[in-house]
């Protein structure tokens, strides 16, 4: 079997794999992205981070999403809401401690990943749709993959250089043992798009995600990512025992889903009554056990992007940023080995891009242990405080000036404790 040549392979072609082939072909260099399915195609992660709009930009991606916002209902986003009961909170993204924008969107994955994709072949990317990759060597100086075409018939492509965009996928992890066991609880989300029907209701944003805490179980929590046309992508995320609690039978059809889901909303008495006039019309789906890690990020003749290196939970949006921040980071490097260079990937690429995971890891953990939404749900937050948080959760994650952002753990710990001791201040001066 004869060996087709590049330069650059790309497994995968989501927001990692067409933007690194988008900044790739700017600088002239050949590439070949292998993706297994068809675009476009229905994807969870649909609420943007405002950092994720610089590395859009800096791939020459940002204007082609622009130009298509009105077309595909792409939703202005601004910031983040929070319910639980009777309390509301919310962040305006444009009041934070980080430079960088403050505004982005809430899009269907389908079509904004389909834009990033058609805008990387608008670049001269070679993106080969319904083509699954079978086997990889990256034992020779030069990956080898083994590649299927959709008419059955297999093919070997070298490259120079090999880039794992593959998402939930996870192709390099898999062929190579790379796996490592994530230390997140296993949790299950169950979720759909739905006719939201929410018309003028004065207490609902559509410019802001809103995040419901499950009110009889805190671990559990609802987002709803609305729309410009009046539908949102709507789902729960919770450990397995929760579903269980509700009558979880192991039934996972559309029908079944669609019917525990709505069960699950009628306990939820202040978000069932925004999503009173809400329609279920798209088939409800579950993805279980999604939290992923491995062993290393990279090597001498391979990276993993975005998801395919690690996952960490979809509550605070951050899937997209750090897939679009890793492409961001692995680039220039790819480009310093076409020209001959040894590169340390470990210093260069792995630590920095874990910087700011472990930054969305702190207050993911927090978040489940309830110290996050403390502080999100306190009444009294000093301005410094807000501003803070509000980068956080607009996806400036690598901030090393965010006093948050050194030691995050233990700096969020001694924030939720400063507002629950305000909170109570303020409830016993009440009293």
């Amino acid at each position: 079997m004869s060996i087709q040549q590049t330069e650059i392979v790309i497994i995968g072609a989501g927001p990692a794999g067409a933007s690194a082939a988008a900044l790739l072909r700017q600088k002239g260099h050949q590439v070949v992205i292998v993706e297994r399915q068809h675009f476009p195609r229905f994807s969870i992660g649909e609420s943007l981070l405002p950092q994720s709009m610089v590395f859009l930009e800096e791939a020459g991606l940002l204007d082609t999403v622009r130009e298509h916002v009105e077309e595909f209902a792409f939703q202005y986003k601004n910031g983040a809401s929070f319910l639980r009961g009777q309390q509301r909170s919310f962040y305006d993204f444009r009041e934070k401690f980080s430079d960088g924008p403050g505004t982005t969107w809430q899009v269907r994955r389908a079509n904004f990943d389909h834009l990033l994709a058609r805008q990387a072949e608008a670049y001269g990317a070679d993106i080969r749709y319904g083509h699954e990759v079978l086997a990889v060597d990256v034992d020779t100086a030069q990956p080898i993959l083994t590649v299927r075409d959709e008419a059955g018939e297999s093919y070997q492509i070298q490259g120079k250089f090999l880039l794992d965009a593959s998402g939930f996928g996870r192709v390099l992890p898999k062929l190579l043992d790379l796996e490592s066991p994530s230390d997140f609880p296993i949790r299950r989300a169950i979720f759909t798009h739905i006719e939201d029907g929410i018309n003028d209701q004065p207490d609902f944003d559509r410019e802001k995600i809103l995040i419901t805490v499950h009110e009889k179980d805190h671990r559990a929590w609802y987002w709803l990512i609305p729309f410009a046309d009046g539908r949102s992508s709507f789902g729960i995320v919770a450990e397995q025992d929760f579903f269980d609690h509700y009558g979880y039978t192991g039934d996972d059809s559309a029908e079944a889903l669609e019917a525990l889901f709505k069960k699950i909303l009628q306990d939820e008495p202040a978000l069932s009554q925004v999503l009173s006039q809400a329609k279920f019309d798209t088939p409800v789906r579950t993805l279980v056990g999604y939290s992923a890690n491995v062993k290393h990020l990279a090597a001498d003749n391979y990276a993993l992007l975005g998801n395919a290196g690690e996952f960490l939970d979809p509550v605070f949006s951050s899937g997209v940023t750090i897939a679009l921040k890793s492409s961001s980071l692995a680039v220039p490097l790819v480009e310093r080995v076409l020209q001959g260079e040894t590169v340390n990937w470990m210093q260069d690429y792995e630590q920095p891009l874990r910087e700011g995971i472990q930054v969305f890891r702190a207050y993911v953990e927090s978040w489940y242990n309830g110290e996050f939404q403390d502080v999100v749900f306190s009444p009294k937050q000093q301005v410094q405080i807000r501003e803070m948080i509000s980068s956080l959760l607009a996806g400036y994650a690598w901030d090393v000036n965010n006093p948050i952002h050194k030691n995050a753990k233990r700096r969020l710990s001694v924030i939720a404790e400063y507002c629950r001791e305000a909170s109570a201040n303020m409830l016993a001066l009440e009293q």
